[in-house]
């Protein structure tokens, strides 16, 4: 998988409680399998895992991985993203990325 990009993505809700608003996130997140430069996706929630080195603030995650870094630039400003943040934002009130790309 030489030049591979992974991208991963945190969402922290408004509504933190709220599983109508979490659900509705999901149903957003899946939309974006359809944007033709994603290799493969993941949309997670927090395991059940308690060790001091876990964040499990968050409520929703998204793993995506991209053939290289164009293929996420693409990403970035395709149709799909771009509606996927524009009817689903009001729903998070915190988003933290991590790129990555593969150590040489």
């Amino acid at each position: 998988m030489e030049n591979v990009f992974i991208h991963q993505v945190y969402f922290w809700l408004n509504n933190p409680t709220s599983t109508t608003d979490r659900d509705k996130l999901i149903a957003g997140l899946r939309k974006l399998s359809s944007v033709k430069s994603i290799q493969q996706y993941h949309i997670g929630i927090p395991a059940d895992t308690n060790r001091p080195v876990i964040d499990s603030s968050y409520a929703v995650s998204l793993l995506l991985t991209f053939k290289n870094d164009e293929d996420q630039a693409s990403y970035q400003v395709d149709p799909d993203h771009l509606a996927f943040v524009a009817e689903c934002k009001s729903l998070w009130s915190k988003v933290i990325v991590y790129d990555s790309v593969e150590a040489r």
